[in-house]
């Protein structure tokens, strides 16, 4: 097919963005101002600006999604499991803070956490973490000028495992906004939010702790993705989680982290507590870190 001079995209990759995405519900080599791709970032725009969430359904191919299953299913086993204390804010257990505070409040988190360095270069996910032309896309649905793949060796693209019997609990995301493709369901394991609950000048600490302790029911919406959906999500400022697993089958999906500044690294203590390893590049960002507002975390 023709591309625009604009993506860049080696044939390589283009070839394998084009064996799992959907292209032709979501050409992402068209060219932005084209009719096709300005009515699905438009769309995607409104639900952002309405719900800080879109869901792009059968992103992948469907003749795709079962290869993309069980490669990604085989990573799975490579997750680390920190099943640990923590809190929605992800800060250190014992911070000082005020009574009341939600950041006082410890849950057991039971995700796990496939990093990018155990992801082989040649895999479908990495090809689409790397495309320009889904960064290109990414970032016009978020209307930001460009994305940069996190500098992050092992935070910059994930795989999320939730096994059966456990949860990703209440949090906020480090950077602004989240991409993920789910690639296998599970019973359970359903994708919770409050749209921004709080915002980068307010942490609103008494409506997420409220939802914390069960009383937020108002704040909260449900959604239930299906495999091959692209799910973009403004998680910084909404406070999510993924509720208990109750089947048999694991809960897996693809984590693109992206940010809107270059050279975004993962602090020591979360790097630490979501990978249980840092590398030479977390020691160096740790000396001069990019941060994105003033919260609590």
């Amino acid at each position: 097919m023709t591309r625009p001079e604009t993506v860049t995209d080696d044939l390589a990759t283009a070839q394998a963005v084009e064996a799992v995405v959907n292209t032709e519900a979501y050409p992402l080599f068209a060219p932005q101002e084209s009719a096709d791709q300005g009515k699905l970032i438009e769309g995607v725009r409104r639900e952002l600006a309405a719900s800080g969430c879109c869901v792009l359904p059968e992103f992948v191919r469907p003749a795709a999604l079962e290869r993309l299953r069980d490669q990604c299913a085989r990573l799975a086993p490579l997750a680390y499991y920190g099943d640990e204390t923590v809190n929605a804010y992800n800060i250190a257990p014992g911070t000082p803070l005020p009574p009341g505070h939600p950041g006082r409040v410890s849950m057991r988190r039971g995700n796990a956490f496939v990093a990018r360095d155990r992801i082989p270069a040649d895999h479908p996910v990495e090809r689409l973490y790397t495309s320009v032309a889904f960064q290109r896309f990414v970032a016009a649905c978020f209307e930001l000028p460009a994305v940069h793949e996190l500098a992050d060796p092992l935070a910059g693209l994930c795989v999320n495992v939730v096994a059966p019997g456990r949860e990703h609990p209440w949090h906020f995301d480090t950077n602004e906004f989240a991409v993920s493709l789910l690639t296998q369901e599970a019973r359970g394991g359903v994708f919770e939010y409050c749209p921004r609950i709080r915002s980068a000048a307010e942490e609103n600490v008494e409506d997420v702790a409220a939802v914390l302790a069960g009383d937020g029911d108002r704040f909260v919406r449900r959604l239930r993705l299906r495999p091959g959906d692209l799910q973009l999500f403004l998680g910084r400022y909404s406070l999510h989680r993924v509720s208990r697993v109750t089947g048999p089958e694991q809960r897996h999906s693809v984590i693109f982290a992206y940010s809107a500044r270059p050279g975004v690294v993962g602090s020591l203590s979360r790097t630490r507590q979501l990978f249980g390893r840092v590398l030479p590049a977390h020691e160096r960002a740790a000396e001069q870190p990019v941060r994105v507002d003033a919260l609590l975390d």
